[in-house]
């Protein structure tokens, strides 16, 4: 049985409404081999760790192996690409964040189309943004650092997991709303980009909770503000 692209949960779904004896044949045609879960940027962040989770609970829920891959760069580009290309019959998946929408918008030729490439299955995870500073900066909330870059204007710099995702389009329209001189520096994931702050190589960060929250309970990050009550 040929699968459409990506898209098992999809047919999993429809495959409900069949009746019992076509349900069971369905089940038991697929997979039939191991399924590649394609993440688009590098192993730490949020993605990678929900993938991680996914592939251990569909292994053992399908008696096959699913396994993540880390294809990094491009602000996601690059590894979405490779699951556009990918056979179309249900063993790559790709897990992706709002870039995989934005970044077509960013590129006179995107290297993928989100409409006609992907079939769309789920939506199974939603993650707080977090704006995160080494603790040797000298403010407490987030107003303090607005005033501290506008008494320094071009000396600091913030990090996030690509250019064109969600947590560097909030802190651009943030830094845009309020005319701070801050200078982005893009990583190839929100896992690096925390651990560049961490390093303090970087003194700012936005991005989703989970790579950051560890650290911000062993205190080598401050949280200043989330998206999310």
């Amino acid at each position: 049985m040929k699968l459409p692209r990506r898209s098992f949960l999809h047919l999993a779904a429809g495959a409900a409404a069949l009746p019992a004896a076509s349900r069971v044949a369905w089940a038991q045609a697929y997979p039939s081999r191991p399924v590649r879960l394609i993440v688009p940027f590098a192993p730490g962040g949020p993605t990678d760790v929900f993938a991680r989770l996914i592939a251990q609970k569909f292994s053992a829920e399908f008696g096959k192996q699913f396994y993540v891959e880390n294809v990094a760069g491009g602000a996601g580009n690059i590894g979405t690409a490779q699951a556009a290309r990918a056979a179309p019959d249900g063993y790559t998946i790709l897990l992706s964040v709002s870039a995989f929408v934005t970044n077509p918008a960013f590129l006179a030729k995107a290297p993928y189309d989100p409409i006609k490439d992907f079939a769309p299955v789920a939506l199974p995870v939603a993650s707080a943004i977090a704006v995160v500073i080494h603790p040797s900066v000298p403010a407490k909330t987030l107003a303090e650092l607005v005033a501290l870059i506008r008494a320094n204007p071009g000396k600091y710099s913030y990090a996030s997991g690509g250019a064109g995702a969600q947590p560097h389009l909030a802190f651009e329209q943030f830094r845009v709303s309020l005319g701070l001189d801050v200078v982005y520096i893009p990583f190839t994931g929100a896992g690096p980009a925390t651990a560049a702050v961490v390093a303090n190589q970087v003194p700012i960060a936005i991005g989703s909770l989970p790579p950051a929250m560890p650290q911000i309970k062993a205190g080598s990050l401050r949280a200043l503000a989330l998206t999310s009550k």
